[in-house]
């Protein structure tokens, strides 16, 4: 079958899936949670990894906890995105967006014309964030493409509402993002993800050396526009959620790049550290060493007993 079709049978039948009510569709996420931590699946040896090297002062019972609550907390909320994906999103910000901490300073950013760049890290649901984006107006939402194609067909049929343009990671999106908020336009970046060497520079993230995107930095620094951290943090286990819209500081725009990218990662930091259970620890985001610094990749060949 063509990807395309894949796609829109994969949509139908997460449709049929997300049916079901809320409560049984928790549960469903817990017994995957359940899985992981059985099996040692790769969600849960990435997250143990990272809560390691993270936060190291805690105990290994407390870590322990935080390692159960991460995996309950992203089954979840890979539950609720789908759910959000086969919603309708007027309703789901109707119903699901119970607090609004900020939507007028976007709104202002938005209307003064010189663009606006929304860095969005992998907290709460940033699903819901993009649909809440969407309905103030257009956005381009950098993304990274899955390598199946029809995994990426399902994202257009997914994230294919009004005001939404999907832009592929790639060698042309930057020059797409350029023209975006120089027409005084709105683009949305998930910072946290790390960057091919030469794309970014190192710079702590809790407290570990971690190449960190320069991206925001360059269309700041050259195009004047305003960035803002945004974010949907969960507030309850019935699909609640609050958004939130800080200015992040002047520094994110510094022409030293480790000054910018170290104000950036600082603010993720922040945001993740608010409840670190909403942050998504399954990415290994300290694969990429500093030159010459010796150290190994965290993440090989480490595997926790059963």
């Amino acid at each position: 079958m063509k990807p395309e079709t894949v796609a829109r049978l994969g949509h139908r039948l997460a449709a049929l899936l997300t049916r079901l009510p809320w409560p049984c569709q928790r549960g469903l996420a817990d017994a995957l949670a359940w899985l992981w931590r059985r099996l040692d699946a790769r969600e849960s040896r990435v997250t143990r990894r990272n809560l390691e090297l993270a936060y190291p002062e805690l105990s290994d019972a407390q870590r322990a906890r935080l390692h159960r609550d991460v995996l309950h907390t992203t089954a979840r909320q890979a539950m609720e995105t789908l759910y959000l994906w086969t919603h309708d999103p007027a309703r789901n910000l109707a119903r699901h967006l119970r607090e609004r901490h900020g939507e007028a300073r976007y709104d202002a950013a938005l209307a003064a014309g010189k663009g606006v760049i929304v860095v969005a890290p992998h907290y709460g649901n940033w699903e819901l964030l993009n649909q809440w984006l969407a309905s103030r107006g257009p956005i381009a939402i950098v993304y990274a493409p899955p390598e199946n194609p029809a995994g990426d067909a399902f994202l257009q049929v997914a994230r294919g509402a009004d005001n939404v343009r999907q832009v592929r990671a790639e060698g042309p999106a930057v020059r797409q993002l350029f023209k975006v908020l120089k027409d005084g336009g709105a683009v949305g970046i998930l910072p946290d993800q790390q960057p091919k060497n030469g794309d970014g520079v190192f710079v702590p993230f809790f407290g570990v050396q971690a190449l960190t995107m320069t991206l925001v930095n360059r269309l700041a620094e050259r195009t004047g526009a305003t960035v803002l951290y945004a974010w949907c943090e969960r507030t309850g286990s019935d699909l609640a959620f609050a958004l939130h819209v800080e200015p992040a500081p002047p520094q994110i725009a510094d022409p030293d790049l480790e000054v910018a990218a170290g104000t950036l990662s600082a603010g993720i930091e922040r945001i993740a550290r608010r409840d670190p259970a909403q942050y998504q620890w399954t990415y290994k985001r300290y694969t990429l060493r500093p030159p010459g610094s010796g150290e190994p990749n965290p993440y090989a060949t480490r595997r926790h007993p059963h």
